[in-house]
């Protein structure tokens, strides 16, 4: 991705952060619509779908790993944060893993609505 691109990917993602609080102070206001919430519903259902999908296709890549050491990746990754495990290519591949599945179950678990946006830290 250009620099270009790049700044208007972001500029973009402003506009809509922008556009979305606007959105929630007119519902703050009581001024719903059915059009939006059905919108705004399938939207949430195709995102988190896209989610399960991708988190499906993570979860097979760390049983592989898994299976491979003989270790389960939470046990893996808190003893990698924590130092106890080397930096061979493997492990950095598994934590990335493991820190990618982590951000999309969180991610989730925001679109089906089960926390709140800004509630705390995604650990691994």
């Amino acid at each position: 991705m250009s620099t270009f691109d790049a700044t208007r990917a972001v500029g973009s993602g402003h506009v809509t952060a922008r556009r979305l609080m606007a959105l929630a102070a007119l519902y703050r206001e009581g001024q719903n619509s059915a059009l939006i919430d059905r919108a705004v519903s399938r939207m949430l259902a195709y995102e988190a779908e896209r989610c399960r999908r991708h988190l499906a296709d993570l979860q097979a890549d760390l049983a592989g790993f898994e299976q491979q050491y003989g270790l389960h990746s939470a046990d893996f990754y808190a003893r990698y944060q924590a130092g106890e495990i080397d930096d061979r290519m493997d492990f950095v591949e598994w934590a990335a893993l493991a820190q990618m599945a982590a951000r999309l179950e969180h991610r989730l678990r925001l679109l089906q609505g089960e926390v709140e946006a800004g509630a705390g830290e995604v650990a691994a």
